[in-house]
């Protein structure tokens, strides 16, 4: 899939922009502050999913305005599609003069896979970055595995507060068999699911990390659940159970995907822990670009790849084994200087100045090179 054409008004500091990106790659490069991220950003946010920078919506409206205003025209591989996002306090969606339930509707015809700085912290950082990865993979590939998910939270909250109340009234606790039936329902679908997933996360993940690293270290990935492991309902419900005296005293529930994590290993030492930076980002890379091969598998659809300064910290060679694994896939890509992207491939190059963006020709980069960055982008 790609974008066609791309409108924004009065996102972030984006006032008025237009765009025909290229099928290929789009190079979007520039000084620090000027709106290079923003624009990934305004993509990003047509899979329906908030922003990847974990901004509320009102913070997304161009300062002073009232209201932001963006539209895409994309191809889904089958036909042209029209999306639009009008936020004023929230976002609302429309598809193709439909307005939508909720934005997270468009998830079913628009993909995307983001990769930033800030997602070294799926290496770096605890379970939870991991599990977030996780459930906004699975999330693209499946409004099933969404509804569960949010079931699943929605009675963690509701379990959490009963906790809290039998603490205070023991009489309480024979409700808790209840919540623990529910609980147990959604937590083996979402184990299930993951697990398949990380699998098929592991096999594509290994061959692009052998590739990055030229064969020299091998990456592994795989579900962990602890020391307790979890198949069937029964299972689940008679580990709740023999924890929840130690619930009760918490005021949470101790075990199940809530808790779970991804297992990240490079030969067979934990990337986390022993990882360099340069393997901890490459290592990042490659789940990331995995997670893209893995949308095109399912769904048969080649998402938009979104690559905000990625390649900059990362030397020639791995800077064009990435390239090369793009493909023909739409990318936007973000960096301070374009020379080394563009030595290794073609498409449209823009200039952002000041939330204004300007088309170059190769020409025009190699007589007026941008200045060079000194600090990232805020």
């Amino acid at each position: 899939m790609f974008v066609k054409t791309l409108k924004a008004e009065n996102f972030r500091n984006l006032e008025r922009i237009e765009l025909e990106p290229s099928e290929g790659v789009n190079i979007i490069y520039g000084e620090n502050a000027q709106g290079k991220t923003n624009l990934l950003e305004l993509i990003w946010l047509f899979t329906g999913f908030k922003s990847f920078r974990g901004a509320k919506d009102s913070e997304l409206v161009r300062f002073g305005e009232d209201f932001s205003k963006t539209e895409a025209e994309f191809f889904d591989g089958r036909r042209v599609q029209k999306a639009q996002l009008v936020i004023v306090k929230k976002r609302k969606a429309t598809l193709n003069g439909v307005e939508q339930s909720s934005p997270s509707a468009l998830s079913a015809e628009f993909s995307a896979v983001v990769f930033s700085p800030a997602h070294l912290s799926l290496i770096k950082d605890g379970p939870a970055e991991r599990r977030k990865f996780l459930d906004l993979a699975l999330c693209q590939l499946s409004r099933s595995y969404q509804s569960a998910l949010y079931s699943y939270n929605k009675i963690l909250s509701q379990r959490a507060r009963l906790l809290k109340d039998i603490y205070m009234r023991p009489s309480l606790e024979d409700s808790l068999d209840v919540w623990d039936e529910k609980l147990a329902e959604f937590a083996v679908f979402l184990i299930d699911k993951r697990r398949k997933y990380v699998e098929i996360l592991s096999e594509h993940s290994k061959a692009v990390y052998e590739g990055i690293s030229s064969g020299k270290e091998s990456l592994k990935v795989s579900y962990s659940q602890g020391d307790f492991e979890i198949n069937r309902k029964e299972d689940f419900v008679k580990r709740l159970r023999a924890l929840r005296k130690e619930d009760i005293l918490a005021g949470s529930t101790s075990v199940g995907p809530h808790r779970d994590d991804i297992k990240v290993e490079i030969d067979g030492m934990a990337a986390r822990t022993f990882g360099s930076q340069g393997q901890q980002r490459s290592a990042a890379i490659a789940l990331k670009l995995a997670e893209a091969e893995i949308i095109k598998e399912i769904s048969g659809k080649s998402p938009i790849i979104l690559l905000d300064d990625v390649l900059s910290e990362l030397d020639i060679s791995r800077q064009d084994y990435i390239l090369r694994c793009l493909g023909d896939r739409q990318t936007f890509i973000t960096c301070c200087d374009p020379y080394s992207i563009l030595r290794s491939c073609g498409g449209k190059t823009f200039y952002v100045e000041n939330g204004t963006l300007t088309e170059k020709s190769r020409f025009d980069i190699e007589v007026k090179p941008p200045p060079q960055c000194e600090d990232r982008e805020i």
